[in-house]
């Protein structure tokens, strides 16, 4: 059965492919999320299964305390979702498959070889921002999904597919969906990251902030006498800050799975605002941060450290004692998460995974963060597994297109095995095979 099944999926290559392409051309970054969502919603259709919109509710994300901030506008935003109802719940499994539409922007998009969002295909990798993180990963699992269904595969517990935004910035867009009960309860979660020879179970918690600093404007002749530079002074406030950095990772070896790493937390200083004229001594700077933390750690208690930690730079400079910097948080606000690897989630994928690849796959921590720990905390073990890429979040991303067909060949054989198949008929049962068969 489990050739008849890789046969299927690579059926379902040219298809996948093709979605790939579609998905990669939609500029899909934050607030521009739309044309990616509109591709998925037919791409469930065309599983035969029914797509439904989850929209994100501004007030009810602000209203959950596992929420990350955000000043934007979401109004119209929507998460696209759908279920393949098992027959059998009660002897069968339920299990989510994640992954996200949104991407980030592409950077000095005058350094790649091409166009960020004209996909471009060079052997086996396929170019495009989100090629790799993570639109590849939602093609796999719908292709594996597509496969089954063709097969006239009959699961007995519940699947649901979930299309997601805000993965990058938020995390509200997988929040949201579990919020209106889509996937709520779920016996496990596969998130398809781009994670190809490993099951991610580890993951740290990310914390925005912006740290706003005010100076005294003067014309450039005069800076030295009259001007207090923003810019110069947000530069003392960042230099404590890598401290605090430095501080955190020397902590490393209290949590398990990043002991061995070198440098788990990473502070990034991601954008950086000042002045409005090249002669006028900057009026304010912003310095916007990414900061990581280890799972279990509280965001609040890294939110007290960096908030202590500009205080005390603020003190030692007269300055900025008198226009005191102003730390504000909007974007991520997360917790890590940690799943054990004796979870029936991690030795069933990791089976699938060798029944594919000869061999079972590492388990890792990443020092990133991704949707998984929304999964987690609501007591549905959640790891990421996904396609082979390369430059995520940097120039000339890509993904290996076998890896994304190899990546849908582990899902599938996993969805039967975990969610259970049944061959009883059942009055009124859904018999789940039904496609439309183009490809």
């Amino acid at each position: 059965m489990s050739d008849a099944l890789d046969e299927a999926v690579a059926a379902q290559a040219a298809w996948m492919e093709d979605l790939l392409v579609e998905l990669v051309a939609a500029p899909t970054v934050l607030g521009a999320e739309e044309a990616g969502q509109a591709v998925m919603a037919r791409a469930f259709a065309d599983c035969g299964l029914d797509p439904v919109d989850v929209p994100l509710d501004a007030r009810a994300l602000r209203a959950d305390p596992h929420a990350s901030p955000f000043s934007w506008d979401v109004a119209g935003k929507r998460n696209v979702v759908a279920t393949w109802a098992g027959e059998d719940p009660d002897r069968g499994r339920s299990l989510v498959l994640n992954g996200h539409v949104d991407v980030v922007p592409p950077a000095a998009a005058d350094l790649w070889t091409g166009d960020p969002f004209v996909p471009r295909r060079d052997g086996d990798w396929l170019y495009g921002r989100g090629a790799g993180d993570m639109k590849a990963g939602l093609v796999a699992m719908t292709g594996a999904v597509r496969a089954l269904r063709a097969s006239g595969v009959r699961l007995r517990g519940d699947l649901h597919l979930q299309s997601v935004v805000e993965e990058e910035c938020t995390g509200n867009g997988t929040l949201a969906c579990l919020l209106a009960g889509h996937g709520d309860g779920a016996d496990a979660a596969v998130l398809t990251e781009p994670h190809p020879d490993h099951l991610t179970l580890a993951q740290v918690g990310v914390l925005w902030f912006h740290v706003d600093v005010r100076g005294v404007p003067a014309h450039a002749a005069r800076a030295a006498a009259l001007g207090r530079n923003a810019f110069d002074a947000a530069g003392r406030i960042l230099d404590a800050l890598r401290g605090l950095e430095g501080e955190l990772n020397a902590e490393r070896h209290a949590h398990a799975w990043y002991r061995d790493h070198e440098h788990p937390i990473a502070l990034n200083p991601g954008v950086v605002g000042a002045g409005d004229w090249t002669s006028t001594v900057p009026a304010a700077c912003t310095l916007s941060c990414r900061l990581g933390l280890y799972p279990g750690q509280d965001p609040a208690a890294i939110m007290a450290r960096v908030e202590t930690t500009v205080a005390r730079a603020a003190a030692s400079d007269p300055f900025l004692v008198a226009r005191p910097p102003v730390v504000r948080y909007d974007g991520f606000r997360c917790e890590g998460s940690v799943v054990d690897e004796d979870e029936p989630l991690v030795r069933a994928l990791s089976a699938a995974y060798a029944g594919v690849h000869g061999t079972p796959p590492a388990l890792q921590a990443t020092t990133a963060t991704t949707d998984a720990r929304h999964f987690v905390r609501r007591g549905t073990p959640a790891v990421c597994f996904g396609p082979r890429a390369e430059e995520i979040h940097g120039i000339d991303e890509r993904v290996s297109c076998a890896s994304m067909v190899e990546t849908a060949r582990v899902l599938a054989r996993f969805v039967r095995t975990w969610c259970g198949e049944t061959t009883e008929v059942r009055a009124g049962a859904r018999t789940g095979g039904e496609t439309d068969g183009n490809s």
